[in-house]
């Protein structure tokens, strides 16, 4: 499948990969969002080249495509650039942990890669995931859920924002399963969410998992293709 799309953005993104190569590491100091605003280095992406590929595959011509949980913005970037040209993508982030807000390097190395490819309007929520929620109306066609880890804030993500996916919309857990030489852990809160809700149990219905890559889980009301 990854043949079939033509990922402009792929050289310019610094995947994860598993294992990691030592040699590929990205010094401690340039690990700071400032080197991605000012083109020092490409966005470092939390995601697989294989997730990135997931993402833009589900997501493909969606009109209305919303993520929880930014970071430097290289996942977003994909979504705008797979997601219809006229529709509208809306990246929900507090972008609170800059010790100096005035700057925030982080939503400007963000704001730099997302605008860099795709044409889709793209909205700024700078909030708390369970805050914008509130203020939320209207269907939507693909959420990547990727905010706070713990199992309970997953839960509520699934819980607020599940009810404004479209009949055919599909959701996205990240670090939501294990996978060969991977980062996440069985006790990772997406993990414990995903196995509880959707391995174990019952209550997601009529939800189910469509597609899982890497630490990805792709739940949709659609029957697996």
């Amino acid at each position: 499948m990854a043949g079939s799309f033509v990922f402009s953005m792929k050289s310019r993104i610094q995947f994860a990969q598993v294992p990691a190569p030592p040699s590929l590491a990205t010094p401690r100091f340039l690990r700071h969002p400032f080197f991605a605003w000012a083109g020092l280095r490409p966005p470092l992406a939390q995601h697989t080249l294989a997730e990135h590929e997931a993402l833009m595959r589900h997501s493909r011509n969606a009109h209305t495509v919303v993520e929880i949980g930014v970071a430097e913005g290289a996942s977003a970037a994909g979504l705008r650039e797979a997601m219809h040209p006229q529709g509208a993508l809306y990246l929900v982030d507090p972008f609170h942990l800059s010790r100096i807000p005035a700057f925030n390097f982080l939503k400007r190395a963000a704001q730099r890669v997302v605008n860099s490819v795709g044409t889709a309007r793209t909205v700024w929520i700078e909030s708390f995931s369970h805050a914008a929620a509130r203020h939320w109306k209207g269907p939507i066609d693909f959420l990547l859920i990727d905010g706070d880890h713990r199992e309970e804030a997953v839960e509520r993500d699934w819980q607020d924002w599940s009810p404004f996916v479209a009949g055919d919309g599909v959701i996205a857990f990240h670090d939501a399963r294990l996978f060969p030489s991977g980062w996440s852990t069985p006790d990772y809160g997406p993990v414990r969410f995903i196995n509880r809700v959707f391995r174990e149990g019952s209550g997601a219905a009529p939800w189910a998992i469509i597609d899982e890559v890497d630490s990805l889980v792709f739940v949709s009301r659609r029957k697996p293709s």
